[in-house]
């Protein structure tokens, strides 16, 4: 069976090429950028003031001195006119410096009087004081933000100052979700007496979409080899990543694995040394990879944040598109763990002295509620040793979704 890292190399590995495109800064909420991100202007453009106050020259300036005011600029609006010596402008914050002048003195350091102000005692220590300088954030032509950077508010803001209109992003993959088996109905429908409702479809659909895929969810098949293959191969085409959920081994009546063969798909493996998740398939049909996650809710989860979201991200552009472990003390002692990774459903909260873990006492994969319930996944690695209360261990947040 191959380990989690293992496993996850190849998932990237099999992604496709990327789509490029270019959004409106309003749509590139959450986007990562395809490419560098250079300034096309400066910021601020002009040298503008940073205070209400009085634009002088600071060499001709002396306690007691009085000024006549030729003029005024605001923002939007800058002094057309030269300032000559032993003159000064009213400039208000944001306003353009008027040329001859190189600093501002407050309004409150000044008295005015009948066009004209007198400076007071406090005179600024040396030129520029209050003023802005031209380029002083960014210059044209500054790199400003790395491909593969998600574009935040902040991030969009910047842009927006520096020129720019639209973001270069990778557009959004298509992903089809379908799911397999008799035994399922869709939610709000009443279940026979042998069947059970399909949580998988839904709860997949909202964790591909929150990460920045298109999602398509075609609902439930039936256990038959024929309609199976001839679904998959259609959806194959239309779609970036084929996720199926269920009958993803080869036991009897699992289907999935041998109706993508029959379809044309190459599989890459379909064991993976962990749990909840070992039955999980990766392979590739046409141009999509096909992604078979196990039927059992958590574990379907599980492998949905380890492999499925982090194969969005990175087809997003994502510099860094799996989650990264914090760490965390244990509340309790642990036993040693067996030859698989082992992701626990667990509860974190803040203690004296950082994170502190508590894993649940019940691990079965089809319990939703307790998935619910969790705010971490505590990571044991394959054959780990025991682990004593109050020593770290390793966990992932589960706030993104």
């Amino acid at each position: 069976m191959l380990s989690v890292a293992e496993a996850q190399s190849r998932v990237l590995a099999a992604a496709g090429a990327r789509r490029r495109e270019a959004v409106p800064l309003a749509e590139a909420h959450g986007r990562y950028l395809a490419e560098d991100v250079t300034a096309l202007l400066s910021q601020p453009p002009f040298h503008a003031s940073a205070m209400d106050g009085y634009a002088v020259c600071f060499r001709d300036i002396a306690p007691g001195m009085i000024l006549p005011v030729i003029g005024e600029a605001i923002a939007g609006k800058a002094f057309d006119g030269t300032v000559e010596a032993g003159t000064a402008v009213r400039v208000l914050t944001g306003a353009p410096i008027p040329e001859g002048t190189d600093t501002v003195i407050l309004q409150e350091d000044v008295a005015y009087e009948d066009g004209a102000i007198r400076i007071m005692e406090d005179l600024p220590a040396a030129p520029g004081r209050h003023v802005r300088k031209a380029g002083q954030d960014f210059a044209a032509g500054a790199v400003l933000l790395q491909a593969g950077a998600k574009l935040t508010a902040r991030a969009i803001a910047l842009m927006a100052a520096a020129g720019h209109g639209t973001a270069p992003v990778y557009a959004r993959p298509r992903v089809v979700i379908v799911s397999t088996g008799d035994e399922l109905v869709p939610p709000g429908e009443t279940p026979g007496r042998d069947q059970i409702i399909n949580s998988n479809g839904v709860m997949l659909s909202c964790l591909a979409r929150a990460a920045g895929a298109e999602v398509r969810d075609l609902g439930i098949l039936p256990d038959r080899h024929d309609v199976i293959r001839d679904a998959l191969a259609k959806a194959a085409a239309e779609a970036d990543i084929l996720v199926t959920v269920g009958g993803a081994s080869v036991g009897d009546h699992d289907y999935v694995q041998a109706a993508l063969v029959d379809a044309g798909a190459t599989i890459d493996f379909w064991k993976i040394a962990m749990r909840p998740g070992k039955p999980m398939m990766l392979g590739r049909l046409g141009d999509a990879v096909a992604i078979g996650l196990p039927g059992n809710p958590v574990s379907a989860y599980v492998c949905a944040q380890l492999f499925l979201l982090p194969l969005v991200r990175h087809l997003l552009g994502a510099a860094a598109p799996f989650p990264a472990p914090l760490e965390a003390r244990l509340t309790v002692g642990l036993p040693a763990n067996g030859p698989r990774a082992n992701y626990q459903r667990a509860a974190v909260t803040a203690g004296p002295g950082g994170w502190e873990i508590t894993p649940f006492p019940v691990q079965d994969s089809a319990m939703l509620s307790r998935l619910e319930a969790a705010n971490a996944l505590l990571i044991r690695p394959a054959n780990a040793p025991a682990a004593e209360k109050g020593s770290n261990v390793a966990f992932l947040p589960l706030n993104n979704d």
